[in-house]
């Protein structure tokens, strides 16, 4: 390919093409539409599980990296061990640990700390079964994300060069000051790309959250199959939805990172 020219996209005609046969069949067929009206109920709840994760894993992970780049070394070591601990531990054992044994501990916890409280009906008691699943399934993906999207922030922080840092704050910059008009800017398209990754990524490993219980995508598609047995169909169609959600973020990320790049290009 030489110089500015740009390939013709024939995988995402080949793409469009495949989800516009899927529509066609969930549109004429009997069985595909009634099908698709069962999966699809788990839709929104994959949405709001992925993206309240990744808001909160953000938040989470941005302060592991300030962490890890502190001066103060058991912070800094205190960040290094929660990377390494969380990114060595699948995501699905985090989601199970965190629902099943890592909540039930926190419940019981509550009650035994502000016990005096709750019989004074100053605070509510609160059981395990009190807390939803959704919930459960959030949390543990806050914990198993904030240790990736940490390394990326890291990474991101530590592209912009000392020189720079040093010489703006010798010209009294605040802290703040250079974050914000040194570090950002330059940072900013460093972790784009990888970010719309690993937001990608949570979109896909949302299906986990199926094995604890929670009616998205996936929960809904393995309920359907093992009533009707038409595992092809229902799982077309879940496989559908991801890729329709999928490649919607994709081609979406994509330009918004062309966008910023010229933007902090000029």
């Amino acid at each position: 390919m030489s110089g500015g020219e740009r390939e013709f996209p024939w995988w995402l005609v080949a793409m469009v093409v495949l989800l516009g046969g899927l529509a066609v069949m969930i549109w004429r067929d009997p069985v595909y539409a009634g099908l698709f009206a069962v999966v699809s109920r788990g839709v929104l709840t994959t949405i709001w599980v992925t993206l309240a994760s990744f808001v909160a894993a953000s938040v989470l992970g941005l302060a592991i990296a300030a962490a890890g780049l502190s001066r103060f070394r058991p912070l800094r070591q205190a960040a290094i061990f929660y990377v390494q601990l969380v990114r060595g531990i699948p995501i699905i054992v985090i989601l199970s640990y965190t629902a099943f044994v890592g909540v039930p501990l926190l419940v019981a916890a509550y009650g035994t700390v502000f016990a005096p409280a709750i019989e004074a009906g100053l605070m509510p008691a609160v059981l395990t079964r009190d807390v939803d699943l959704v919930w459960r399934a959030v949390f543990a993906l806050t914990i198993g994300y904030a240790a990736f999207l940490a390394e990326i922030f890291r990474a991101g922080i530590l592209s912009v060069s000392k020189g720079q840092v040093e010489a703006a704050t010798a010209l009294g910059l605040g802290r703040f000051q250079v974050f914000r008009l040194i570090v950002l800017p330059q940072a900013v398209p460093v972790v784009l790309p990888p970010l719309g990754n690993d937001f990608i990524s949570m979109v896909k490993d949302s299906a986990l959250v199926s094995a604890i219980g929670v009616a998205d995508i996936a929960y809904m598609g393995k309920t359907a199959s093992s009533t009707n047995f038409r595992y092809f169909e229902t799982y077309n169609i879940v496989a559908f939805l991801y890729l329709v959600m999928t490649l919607g973020l994709s081609l979406g990320l994509g330009w918004v990172e062309r966008r910023l790049r010229r933007r902090y290009e000029r």
